[in-house]
């Protein structure tokens, strides 16, 4: 259905009505596609680590090899995140959802039944290429589907909380299911949410590419963004076990810049690039990005620092570090629900920095109340909730900048940059904070305690070092979204411009692949 043809005859109150009830049918039916799909996209990222001892010993995994169960994911969704978003504008986002979600669903159930490490880790691979085709096409949906104003803002604040949501649950389910089942079935968990998601999205009418020439694919674009993004990803994640100032470090890093620099230059001179660079000249779609960079570095260590701090120092066992999680995901949803009511009189600049210094102050107390003889409600429910607030803040007037002025054609390049930013800046977060946190442990513990890497008595204990690196890298996080908040203040403004569809989009037409 388009616009013109809408338009093209009269019709009857009857007629439109039933038009109108069909639109509102369609578009529900999207939205719980699109909140499926983030839910099980950031249930994911969090379900398998709780397991990953169990797989270790299982599978027979050494040392090194155990963290690509994580890495192999990171490394092709953040990969191709970008020709994902792309695709879903050519070929059509039903289309690209479906075929997202069968490769994500296989995979997963691969995954669950594997008998060797380099089978699971190939089958964590392949879910990340699933999975980079669902994470933009999933948001383009939503600036496609709905025009700019409280429609868009109640549907990103959804999104938002239901990556929360997910997150929390999977860290939650994955404890319960590695104490009670087995790891495998945190591999199959996906399985049957897969299977609901693609039976409701075959009742979503399927969407056509524009009149004329459909758009060619930037294939010499595609290799060296999805090649550029690997190497960086890659050298991000074995800096830990490598070294920052390692020669194999800095030669993928090299790499990757370089290969970044080829990419800008092809997209200068393709007539249809896979990222047309002029949205980089619109302020709020860079301040956006950054935005997102800093707030997923704080929040991807966050969530790695406390899990840790849970455990390792306050005994936890996985189940009832899962349930720790959950204030952190009710924050979310009621920042969310605040942000859907407080944008309108705020402004997107305004309410993205008062979310930024919000969840730096959480982040910063998280920091703090971090001791060896800490408490929940001590130590973690007073900080995840304030983060969390903040955080949820964020979600509305992020999605809103990120697409501003961008056409519902581009709207899956939007969609692989803002997921792109999120994915990246989470990596070189966690891995930069990593870094740090074990320089504290080790400088504790090489004080003359008995502590980390030390023998003698009177300097720190253990849980004292480990507590202290993990609350200073805690608390750089919340360094991290104060200067997300000033960026927000600089580049993004209180009100955005439509993007040029977005009358066609907002009366009614389907989404456009």
């Amino acid at each position: 259905m388009t616009a013109s043809s809408t338009a093209s005859a009269p019709r009857s109150p009857a007629e439109g009505s039933v038009e109108e009830t069909t639109s509102a049918r369609t578009t529900r039916l999207l939205l719980i596609v699109v909140l499926t799909v983030q839910f099980t996209v950031a249930l994911d990222m969090s379900v398998v680590n709780v397991a990953l001892p169990d797989i270790g010993d299982d599978l027979g995994f050494t040392a090194e090899g155990l963290p690509w169960v994580v890495n192999a994911y990171a490394l092709t969704f953040g990969g191709l995140l970008m020709l994902g978003g792309r695709i879903g504008d050519i070929v059509g986002r039903r289309r690209t959802l479906f075929a997202g979600l069968a490769v994500f669903g296989l995979a997963g159930l691969a995954g669950g039944f594997t008998r060797s490490p380099g089978a699971l880790i190939a089958a964590r691979a392949v879910q990340g290429v699933g999975a980079a085709a669902l994470a933009p096409v999933a948001f383009a949906l939503i600036t496609v589907t709905f025009p700019i104003g409280p429609a868009r803002a109640r549907a990103l604040g959804l999104w938002g909380a239901t990556a929360a949501a997910g997150g929390a649950v999977g860290v939650l389910v994955g404890g319960l299911l590695t104490e009670s089942v087995g790891w495998r079935a945190v591999m199959l968990i996906n399985v049957p949410i897969v299977a609901f998601a693609m039976a409701v999205a075959w009742r979503v009418p399927a969407d056509h590419p524009a009149p004329g020439r459909a758009p060619r694919l930037d294939l010499t674009g595609a290799l060296l963004v999805t090649a550029g993004a690997s190497a960086l990803v890659l050298g991000v994640v074995r800096a830990e076990h490598n070294g920052w100032a390692s020669g194999t470090t800095l030669l993928t890093l090299a790499a990757a810049a370089v290969l970044s620099a080829a990419f800008v230059a092809v997209e200068l001179r393709t007539a249809e690039p896979l990222l047309r660079m002029r949205l980089l000249t619109h302020r709020p779609v860079v301040g956006a990005n950054l935005f997102m960079m800093l707030l997923f570095s704080g929040q991807f260590a966050a969530f790695y620092f406390t899990s840790l701090y849970l455990q390792q120092v306050l005994g936890y066992g996985p189940a009832a570090a899962g349930a720790a999680f959950v204030p952190f995901s009710v924050g979310v949803v009621i920042g969310s629900v605040l942000a859907t009511r407080l944008v309108e009189r705020f402004g997107l600049g305004r309410l993205l920095a008062t979310g930024g210094a919000v969840a730096a102050v959480g982040f910063g107390w998280f920091g703090a109340a971090f001791e060896a003889d800490g408490t929940f409600l001590g130590s973690i429910l007073g900080p995840s909730l304030v983060a969390s607030i903040g955080t949820g803040l964020c979600i509305v007037p992020l999605g809103t900048a990120a697409t501003s002025g961008v056409a519902a054609s581009e709207a899956g390049m939007a969609g692989g940059l803002i997921n792109s930013s999120r994915q990246i800046g989470g990596s070189i977060g966690l891995a930069a904070l990593v870094t740090l946190s074990a320089s504290v442990i080790a400088g504790d513990g090489a004080s003359g305690g008995d502590g980390v890497g030390a023998g003698g008595g009177g300097g720190m204990d253990r849980a004292r070092a480990l507590a202290h690196g993990y609350g200073v890298a805690v608390g750089s996080a919340g360094v991290l979204l104060a200067v997300a908040a000033v960026i927000a203040l600089l580049l993004v403004p209180g009100r955005v411009a439509a993007p040029p569809s977005a009358g066609v989009a907002g009366a009614g037409e389907a989404p456009s692949g």
